[in-house]
Order: structure tokens, then C-alpha cells, then sequence
């Protein structure tokens, strides 16, 4: 954290779910879904691209499913995203090419043995200091871009399109405690019709302040609220700046607030581990929390490609534990089984649940396995 006289500030980002990386995202997690739904063995590594009027598909696949890339992908764009407007250069008519290919043999001989589809480390984290164990700055971040596509689908503001940003800077007293927002910034676009003075009175009327209220914080100075920092925003999307598959890592996880690891989410099967053990590590990660035996903590897993076990497994809590180091491999022992194989079966991940994560973040959501709180 950066230390401003007695406190600390941090800041995290979050982005919309029509953001050009999430748009990607969602189709690659869309493919998922729907290969998962036919055939629960399926194995995905789908990275989708998106450019001005572009939409390319490339990575591997092994699956029983019959699916329709391009009709998955026109769908999610046009329906769940909200691109359906020719002017923007971006939309269910944008040129399709598709080079997803079967999965490798060199990677399938060792998940057909339940071992880990690829090397890498994984963290997972949680704290007290909200109500979703997550860190205040990423909590708040992905409560305002969530209520700006909430609003723009509800029609609340008829001036809001597709795409935008929030980047929140919380700061902290000398004790760890979040105690007020310092910066509030958000990047929204918007109609040609809409002067910037009234999208700034709307977002702060419709956007800002109930999600600052529901946290129990206080609008910050004027000056300290930055809304579209070039002053106007009107084409969102990849005519803006093309998006990618996986590149919003730290959004994805804990805004920077904690460790992450080497590989990204979206589009992949739990054979990859680079997902599960970031799930599996998170799922730990809370129930230590929420359990009391910590205020704060963070798991490490490390996998090889084909084999079955993690290398490392360690917990930090940053001497905020209230047990020994011992008791708390022994909950996590009791808790889960960390090979492929355990993670996949306690957490139920072998069903289509995937394409709820790729906007607004994969952890501190209700309803998914890895958010359950279990009593040991």
C-alpha cells in the first residue's frame, strides 16, 4: 500500500461485462458451458479474440458435444452484452473465423489419469473487511461496474451503452480498517445526445452513491470523483481496443490486493488447475476467515502437468491466525482433497457454471462452490 500521512491508501479496477477482454471472456466461457452441458468430460482451452468487426476463435478442444461456435458467440454478443448497434463496429454481423483445434496428446495422456492439464502456481485469498471476504477496494469496484451494466440493461439511463470501468482507492487507518474512498473513477460510454455534465449528475445519482451507501461509505470530494477522465466516451467496445481472452487477471481475482497466479480462467475446463486450484486455494482461503481461525489469509498450490497432486500447498495468515500452523493444515486436510480429482469432485465443478464468473470478478459471489462455507 502506498503510506499518505497516517493512513494507507489502495486502489483496485474492475471493468464491465462489455468490456472488450470481458466480451472475450464470456464467449470462451460460453463455449465451456455449453460443451460441459453435453458432455461433462469435456476439455477446453478457447481463447477468443475481438477486434474492430472481428471475432476470432483459436485454442484446443476435446469433447463428445456438437457445438455451434459462431452461434454461441453472435448470441452472447448480441443478447447478453448489449452490441446491436451497427455504428458501434462491433456486433452480431462482425466477420467470424474459428481455429480451435482437438486437444494435444502430449496433454490429454496425463488428465485422461486425473492429472492436472498444465504446470503453474495458484493463490487464493481472503480477509474479514467485507461482507464477501474479498478486499474492500475489488469489493467496491465490481459493485459499481455490475451496477452500471444493471442499469443500462434496465434502461434506468437511456444515454449508457455497452463497456466501462470503475477504479476505486480505498483508504486505510494505521490498524488495517477501510475507513473512507479517497478516489472514485469511472469510464462510461455513452450517447453522442448526452452532454458530460449530465452524465456525471446521473452516475452519481443512480450509480455511485447506492453502492457506496450499501458498503456504509461517504460520497467522496467533488474533486476526487473522476467520470470519463478525456471527457467523452462514445464508441465502446473493440473499435475502441481489442479484447482478449484472460487478460484481466487482477480484475478476475483480488484487484492486486493479493498474490496471483500464472494463468488465467475463462475458457478453460477444471483440468486445467490454473482454474480449480485457483478455486480450490480460494475455497481454503475462505473458510479459514469465515471459520475464525484467521482474519486474513492466503493459500499457495503449485501443479505439473500430468500428475495428480499439488507440489506445494502453504498458508499465510499473516499473524492474524487463532491457532497453530498445524491446526490449520489439518482444516485444510478436512476441508478438501487438493488433487484434480478432489477439487473437481467436492467442488462440483464438472457442470455449467462457468459463464457467471466472467464478468465482475471469479470470487465473492454467492452460489458458487468455491464461495461455500463450510463447519469442521
Amino acid at each position: 500500500m502506498t503510506k499518505v500521512e497516517s493512513h494507507q491508501l489502495f486502489t483496485s479496477e474492475s471493468v464491465c461485462a462489455g468490456h472488450p477482454d470481458k466480451i472475450c471472456d464470456a464467449i470462451s466461457d460460453a463455449i465451456l458451458d455449453a460443451a460441459i452441458t453435453e458432455d461433462p468430460t469435456s476439455r477446453t482451452a478457447i481463447e477468443s479474440v475481438a477486434g474492430a468487426n472481428k471475432i476470432a476463435l483459436f485454442g484446443e478442444i476435446k469433447t463428445t458435444a456438437q457445438l455451434d461456435f459462431e452461434a454461441i458467440a453472435r448470441k452472447k454478443i448480441e443478447e447478453d452484452l448489449g452490441y446491436n448497434n451497427p455504428e458501434w463496429h462491433f456486433g452480431p454481423k462482425s466477420e467470424f473465423s474459428n481455429d480451435v483445434h482437438r486437444q494435444s496428446p502430449d496433454i490429454a495422456v496425463g488428465v485422461d489419469i486425473d492429472g492436472a492439464g498444465d504446470q503453474g502456481m495458484m493463490f487464493g485469498f481472503a480477509i474479514n473487511e467485507t461482507p464477501e471476504f474479498m478486499p474492500m477496494p475489488i469489493a467496491l469496484a465490481h459493485a459499481l461496474t455490475k451496477r452500471v451494466d444493471e442499469t443500462r440493461i434496465k434502461k434506468d439511463l437511456q444515454w449508457l451503452r455497452p463497456d466501462g470501468k470503475a477504479q476505486v482507492t480505498i483508504r486505510y487507518e494505521e490498524d488495517g480498517r477501510p475507513v473512507s474512498v479517497g478516489k472514485l473513477v469511472l469510464a462510461l460510454a455513452h450517447d453522442e445526445e448526452t452532454e458530460q455534465k449530465q452524465v456525471r449528475l446521473d452516475a452519481i445519482e443512480h450509480i455511485i452513491l447506492p453502492i457506496l451507501e450499501e458498503y456504509g461509505f461517504d460520497l467522496p470530494a467533488d474533486d476526487d470523483i473522476i467520470i470519463n477522465g478525456t471527457g467523452v466516451w462514445h464508441i465502446p467496445g473493440p473499435e475502441s481496443d481489442a479484447g482478449l481472452t484472460g487478460r484481466k487477471i487482477v480484475v478476475d481475482t483480488y484487484g492486486g490486493y493479493a498474490r496471483v497466479g500464472g494463468g488465467a480462467f475463462s475458457g478453460k475446463d477444471p483440468s486445467k488447475v490454473d482454474r480449480s486450484g485457483a478455486y480450490a486455494a480460494r475455497y481454503i482461503a475462505k473458510n479459514i476467515v469465515a471459520n475464525g481461525l484467521a482474519t486474513k489469509c492466503e493459500v499457495g498450490l503449485a501443479y505439473v502437468i500430468g500428475q495428480p497432486r499439488p507440489l506445494m500447498q502453504t498458508i499465510d495468515t499473516f499473524g492474524t491466525a487463532t491457532v497453530s500452523e498445524q491446526a490449520l493444515y489439518d482444516f485444510k486436510d478436512k476441508l478438501i482433497d487438493t488433487s484434480v480429482k478432489g477439487i473437481c469432485d467436492t467442488l462440483n465443478l464438472r457442470r455449467p457454471i462457468y459463464s457467471q464468473t466472467s464478468a465482475y470478478g471469479h470470487f465473492g459471489k454467492p452460489g458458487l462452490p468455491w464461495e461455500a462455507i463450510v463447519n469442521i
